[in-house]
C-alpha cells in the first residue's frame, strides 16, 4: 500500500495562494533587469543618483 504524500496537495495549494505574487516579482525583475542592462557610461556620467552614491 503507497503512503499519502502531502507535497502535490501542498504546492497546488500554495500555488493558488501565491500565484499572483510570483509573476508580478518575475515581471518587476525583469523589468528592472532590462532597464538596467540598457543603462551606459554616458548615462551614469548625467546621473544625479549616481552621483551621490559614487565612492570617492
Amino acid at each position: 500500500m503507497r503512503k499519502f504524500d502531502p507535497w502535490p496537495v501542498f504546492f497546488k495549494r500554495e500555488w493558488n495562494r501565491n500565484w499572483p505574487f510570483i509573476v508580478g516579482f518575475a515581471t518587476t525583475g525583469a523589468i528592472i533587469t532590462k532597464y538596467s542592462l540598457s543603462l551606459t557610461e554616458e548615462d551614469a556620467k548625467k546621473s544625479p543618483f549616481v552621483q551621490r552614491h559614487k565612492k570617492k
